[in-house]
């Protein structure tokens, strides 16, 4: 692989990279070395590129092992708060009182995904904050096209009932 094909097709979804390793770390220093490791890893097996069908979803599945592996190899567990990435500056915020509640909904919200299973969290990462279609996901977790969207299905159902329930029940 020339330098311009690796500037051309793995430089330009390296931001995408970034949001997911933040998402499964949930520390903005972690995601920065493990999105640099794994353009670094891409980058040293350049050989394979020439057989893969999805350099995209090769690149992210690379990412989500590294960054499982520091989860694993640090006991690494995210904090329960809102992202830093989602938060607005102050000067930005129209309504204090509309930005609080908005940022208390949207910290419920980052709980009940937090507190699913590894396999639901991906799932519901890569479809429904990157936009990433069934297929992409499959290749990307290495999993079959229907457990995909049966995760995906049962971490929106777990979500929606966790949230319901905080509703209603205040639980």
């Amino acid at each position: 692989m020339s330098l311009e094909l690796f500037l051309s097709q793995v430089v330009p979804v390296r931001s995408k990279l970034y949001r997911f390793a933040y998402r499964l770390l949930g520390d903005e220093e972690d995601a920065k070395d493990i999105t640099q490791d794994a353009l670094m890893k891409v980058w040293a097996m350049q050989g394979k590129m020439t057989e893969l069908q999805n350099l995209e979803a090769w690149c992210m599945r690379i990412t989500r092992n590294l960054a499982l592996d520091k989860i694993k190899s640090r006991k690494y567990r995210i904090a329960d708060t809102l992202d830093k990435a989602s938060e607005l500056p102050a000067s930005h915020q129209k309504n204090p009182h509309a930005a609080t509640e908005r940022n208390e909904v949207m910290n419920k919200v980052h709980t009940a995904i937090n507190a699913l299973p590894e396999k639901y969290k991906s799932v519901m990462q890569l479809r429904d904050m990157d936009g990433l279609s069934y297929q992409e996901i499959a290749d990307i977790l290495d999993i079959d096209m229907n457990e995909v969207k049966v995760n995906l299905h049962r971490a929106r159902k777990a979500v929606r009932e966790k949230l319901q329930n905080q509703q209603v029940y205040g639980l």
